[in-house]
């Protein structure tokens, strides 16, 4: 977790408000896993079934209704994710969580789910291996990754639904 990003601090306040325990990483140095490279998580966050979620924040700054749809990622990000996934094995899952800042215009267009620092934050889940199964080339000189609109809406599911949730999705 970088202290800085705002994003991030604003997920670790919603998942202290819920009470779930979790870990924030040090993202000042990549972890090294079988003499290679990982980008760091930004949480390992011990879900309600006793799952572990290895957690990547993607901060957004323009959220509406209509348009909850910007959502690239890093060829990287996903490929650590899936290492990540390795280290912890079976119980543990990749999850990306889109954090939204919603704008004062926004009028109730979209759900806040934490007010934070006079700002407020939608979060959207979307799990690493479906979203590499749906991603599309965005940038190959930045090697981003993107999913389309409608098959992003398909994928993502509002976080507090994931904590809600009984059972850890196969």
């Amino acid at each position: 977790m970088l202290r800085g990003n705002h994003y991030e601090r604003a997920f670790e306040h919603y998942l202290r408000e819920r009470r779930l325990p979790y870990v924030a990483v040090d993202e000042t140095r990549r972890a090294l896993a079988a003499d290679n490279s990982l980008k760091s998580l930004d949480f390992l966050v011990r879900s309600p079934t006793g799952a572990m979620w290895l957690v990547d924040v993607k901060g957004r700054s323009r959220a509406s209704s209509r348009r909850v749809g910007e959502n690239w990622v890093t060829a990287d990000d996903l490929d650590s994710l899936a290492r990540w996934e390795e280290v912890f094995g079976s119980r543990s899952r990749g999850l990306i969580v889109f954090a939204y800042q919603v704008p004062e215009t926004a009028g109730g267009e979209l759900p806040v789910d934490v007010s934070f620092e006079g700002r407020g934050y939608a979060f959207f889940g979307v799990w690493a291996r479906d979203y590499g199964l749906q991603g599309r080339s965005r940038s190959p000189r930045w090697q981003t990754i993107w999913v389309r609109s409608a098959e992003f809406a398909n994928l993502r599911f509002p976080i507090q639904q994931l904590i809600e949730q009984v059972e850890l999705p196969a």
